[in-house]
């Protein structure tokens, strides 16, 4: 089974060379995308053996992460596994990821950070559960930690998804609702929660973000008619833990 890392960065200059290094130590095939860098990200990775894509301008998570998915199944993946390029995702987590989708064929797993409750900051807590809830609704089905980036895709999910890839940020929750409504599930793989006291400033713009996130999940709603039953069916299965 070939499973290829796909890493999206934008000015990680500090922490993608040591992000990547530890990547190639899990899997050997690592991909990089450089979303329009201006701190040196792309030469950071110097002699190491990872593929490195280049934007021509910051074009946003999704669009990154959809050119990596994209090069992947090109070269014959299996599955993908993405992961943040600020290091607050361990690389070396990625065999629980494997694993768990040994467990669960066909299934998106999730490293979810929300057991980690006491090293989550509050409000990002609290975001985060919120956003589960809609997301879980509007895809039929449960979700934990929607906003984690470290997950596994299985490849025929990939390749049948219709999604928007220019809707940045949002592009992580709408990949999830679509999965759900093609009746891909997900499953969660606790992880730690790592917020380094050194590290950058987050690239989420909390007004601008959140509102493409909201206008995203809000459209799938409304195109359902709200959907009642999926909302009963994710409410339950979460319940009932299955």
């Amino acid at each position: 089974m070939k499973i290829v890392a796909v890493i999206p960065a934008y000015n990680e200059a500090a922490t993608i060379r040591d992000v990547a290094a530890r990547a190639l130590a899990q899997l050997p095939d690592v991909i990089v995308i450089d979303d329009g860098s201006t701190d040196g990200t792309a030469a950071a990775l110097g002699g190491l053996t990872v593929t490195l894509i280049s934007n021509p301008a910051n074009l946003g998570k999704g669009a990154s992460l959809w050119r990596g998915f994209a090069l992947a199944l090109a070269e014959g993946a299996d599955a993908v596994v993405t992961l943040d390029g600020d290091a607050q995702h361990r690389p070396e987590d990625i065999p629980l990821l494997i694993a768990a989708a040994g467990a669960f064929p066909g299934r998106v797993i999730i490293g979810a950070r929300l057991w980690d409750r006491d090293k989550v900051p509050p409000l990002r807590y609290f975001g985060n559960r919120f956003a589960n809830f809609w997301v879980a609704w509007a895809a039929g089905f449960p979700v934990a930690d929607s906003q984690s980036g470290f997950r596994l895709y299985p490849a025929p999910l990939l390749k049948n998804i219709t999604v928007n890839p220019g809707t940045r940020f949002a592009f992580e929750s709408e990949i999830l609702i679509e999965a759900g409504r093609a009746g891909v599930r997900t499953s969660a793989v606790p992880i730690a929660a790592i917020y380094p006291p050194n590290a950058r400033a987050s690239h989420y713009r909390s007004a601008v973000d959140t509102a493409r996130i909201v206008r995203m999940i809000a459209w799938k709603l409304v195109s359902r008619g709200f959907d009642l039953p999926a909302l009963v069916r994710s409410l339950s299965l979460a319940k009932s833990g299955t």
